[in-house]
């Protein structure tokens, strides 16, 4: 049975966000995610965590400054340094929170640099950031976004980031696998995760259009969800879509999971 990690940066919105720990392991969810956790000590998050009995199943390296329209650095030549302090600090709260896992943002490709110098720089801090996180006993993750919600983001196809995972060569850097946005950039969403599940860490999910729970939209999750149980997917499905009102209340699609 899929195991569903509720998105308490997207999710229960209508409480601060301390009291959505408890919120979720009210509805039933067993882990949590969230986009980032620095803005809190980490201590009070691990308390948060023991409380409501709940598993950290990711969050994210430090992305830059969210507020002014960052979206990740990992692929800017400009902020290595930045970047690699980073890595320290995610590895510092990953291991406070007991999370397996972290995702590196690879952020929007910097205007007037050569694609190459681009590239080469992800890959090289991605070389960094799987060698210092394997010795911390973290998994790292990247995942492609669609660049409709964030135009101009550097890795936005599954073909893109296989590619650059290869070229990496390490074997903790994983795939996270985000159903919403790699339905808006290239469909046939069961035939991929199956045939790279071995490469896959983590699965997301929001329907679409909109990024609403499933059952809004185009989306068969359905279908989706036998389909990831039957090919033997073992990781958790983060819940990161916007609610279309109270979230409790639109969570009818996951009842049967979260009993």
């Amino acid at each position: 049975m899929p195991k569903f990690a509720a998105n308490l940066t997207m999710l229960y919105n209508e409480v601060d966000f301390l009291d959505r720990f408890a919120a979720a392991a009210k509805d039933g969810f067993k882990g949590v995610e969230y986009l980032f956790p620095y803005a809190y000590p980490k201590e009070q998050l691990a308390e948060k965590l023991k409380q409501h009995g709940l598993t950290q199943v990711l969050h994210n390296l430090p992305a830059g400054d969210w507020a002014k329209g960052e979206r990740g650095i990992a692929c800017h030549p400009d902020r290595v340094n930045e970047f690699q302090e980073g890595v320290g600090k995610a590895i510092e709260y990953a291991t406070a929170l007991g999370c397996k896992q972290v995702n590196c943002l690879a952020g929007i490709a910097p205007q007037g640099v050569d694609a190459a110098k681009v590239r080469e720089t992800f890959v090289n801090n991605l070389k960094f950031a799987a060698a210092e996180l394997e010795k911390a006993g973290i998994k790292l993750l990247i995942e492609p976004i669609n660049t409709f919600d964030i135009p101009g983001f550097y890795l936005s196809t599954t073909k893109q980031a296989l590619s650059i995972m290869d070229e990496v060569g390490s074997k903790n850097l994983y795939l996270q696998y985000d159903i919403y946005h790699m339905q808006r950039m290239e469909g046939e969403l069961a035939k991929t995760i199956e045939n790279n599940l071995s490469r896959i860490a983590h699965l997301q999910l929001a329907d679409n259009p909109g990024r609403n729970e499933p059952g809004t939209g185009e989306i068969n999750y359905g279908f989706l969800f036998d389909f990831i149980d039957r090919i033997g997917y073992q990781g958790w499905i983060g819940c990161e879509y916007k609610p279309k009102g109270e979230t409790s209340a639109g969570l009818g699609w996951a009842k049967q999971y979260l009993a």
